[in-house]
């Protein structure tokens, strides 16, 4: 039987990333901080508002914030004052307060 040799495939498209920054961008500023929690609060999105704020207050990476858990925040109708995640990728716990 003999072998078909195929011709080689070529993609077609570009790559989603081609001339894009990739790696760890620059951390936020304060007047961009303020102004993210301004169009939140008037867009009345509390859930991400919270999120963003619980983000900010911990430096969790995005895989970790999304694993958390009502539980995790609130005790007995009250939010904590002080919560302690255990990281996916380091398995490092980390403590942090909820202003």
């Amino acid at each position: 039987m003999p072998r078909v040799q195929l011709p080689a495939v070529t993609p077609k498209r570009r790559a989603w990333n081609t001339g894009r920054l990739v790696g760890q961008k620059r951390p936020l500023l304060l007047k961009q901080v303020r102004a993210v929690r301004a169009r939140l609060e008037l867009a009345g999105n509390l859930r991400d508002l919270a999120l963003f704020n619980v983000a900010i207050d911990s430096r969790l990476r995005g895989c970790d914030l999304v694993a958390l858990k009502i539980t995790d925040i609130i005790r007995d109708s009250r939010v904590r004052e002080r919560v302690s995640v255990v990281q996916n990728e380091t398995k490092k716990p980390v403590q942090f307060e909820l202003a």
